[in-house]
């Protein structure tokens, strides 16, 4: 049966005009899958514990990668606490990708705002109150890289230009990739490991129009904000999603709740069943997803240009034919219709 559901899925997105981006699957990824061939490779980077969006996010890439429209190389958790890098593994346990490997920052931000606070959803318990609700593959606290080392691994595993990192929170692991030094995984320093192994990176954040208006994300850290800005190489793709374009995209708490309505065991459905989740929350962190693996085919983009960010983290983009940055732009009503269809199938396959 999920093998059905999984072929009339794959079916509705070839039929939706699915294109692959020019700058996700040009090469061909480190794997013997023929059915895999010129799929990218992707490092989904979030700062779960905080926002549901990114839940769904990471539900795509499962789906994604069961399909063969992409390989999900691992999971790079950027807020800091076991219980989200938990919350993570159950999320991979349950959907069946418990060899997906997690990375957890380290001396990240300290305390940042909390908006959905849903990680204590990884310890919940059977009526009687010792089984646990949710199986996860690590038992034991300590177990799991440091965010930016599980990047140094994972990119030094892969082929030149191959990887797509998809980044829908904090920044401070990728700042971190970037000052860091040769060591055991490859001689490179992160500012060259990722000018040889990056093709594009996809993140959601960046305000574009108002030069006045700070990103959250970015000002949460803006130190490491500022690190990553001034160090990520110019010659490698970034493709910024803001706010507005998955402001459209509205997936209400009862429609989340009857897209799951065949059981209560599933850890997106009791997020929203445990915890007040009707709090203005949109789809925005999909979107990253959705182009990094379908392609810029189903987006309208901006034209190319630079970036730079402010110690306000105000975000200046600054157009140049030569430029390696583009940002989407906000689509109309059917657009955002079509992008919720698409995340409401994958939520509602078993």
């Amino acid at each position: 049966m999920k093998q059905t559901r999984l072929w009339m899925l794959a079916v509705i997105l070839i039929c939706g005009n699915m294109v692959l981006a020019s700058c996700s699957n040009e090469d061909e990824p480190a794997t013997q899958d023929k059915a895999r061939t010129n799929v990218p490779l992707v490092i989904f980077d979030a700062d779960i514990g905080s926002s549901t969006d990114d839940l769904f996010a990471l539900e795509m890439l499962y789906r994604y990668d069961e399909l063969k429209m992409c390989r999900l190389l691992g999971v790079v958790v950027d807020r800091e606490g076991e219980a989200n890098a938990d919350f993570a593994d159950v999320m991979n346990t349950y959907f069946g990708h418990s060899n997906v490997p997690i990375g957890l920052v380290q001396d990240g931000i300290k305390n940042p705002k909390v908006w959905i606070d849903y990680a204590h959803v990884a310890y919940m318990t059977e009526s009687d109150g010792v089984t646990p609700l949710f199986r996860r593959t690590i038992n034991q606290p300590g177990m799991r890289p440091d965010g930016y080392q599980l990047y140094r691994r994972l990119l030094s595993l892969q082929p030149d230009h191959s990887v797509s990192i998809v980044s829908i929170g904090f920044i401070t692991c990728l700042a971190q990739l970037l000052q860091s030094e040769a060591d055991e995984y490859s001689a490179l320093s992160g500012v060259e490991l990722v000018r040889q192994k990056v093709k594009c990176i996809y993140l959601q954040g960046g305000v574009f129009g108002d030069a006045e208006e700070s990103d959250f994300n970015f000002a949460q850290g803006i130190t490491f904000a500022q690190a990553f800005f001034d160090l990520w190489p110019k010659d490698v793709d970034m493709v910024f999603s803001p706010m507005e374009v998955g402001q459209a995209v509205e997936y209400t708490p009862e429609q989340v709740i009857a897209d799951v309505s065949w059981t209560d065991r599933h850890p997106i459905k009791q997020v929203y069943m445990t915890c007040d989740c009707n709090t203005g929350q949109r789809m925005w962190d999909p979107m990253c997803v959705i182009q990094a693996v379908e392609g810029d085919a189903l987006f309208s983009l901006s034209q190319r240009g630079t970036i730079s960010i402010t110690p306000q983290a105000h975000t200046i983009f600054t157009p140049s034919v030569t430029g390696n940055v583009r940002y989407q732009l906000p689509g109309n009503a059917q657009w955002a219709a079509m992008m919720l269809e698409k995340i409401r199938m994958m939520n509602k396959m078993k």
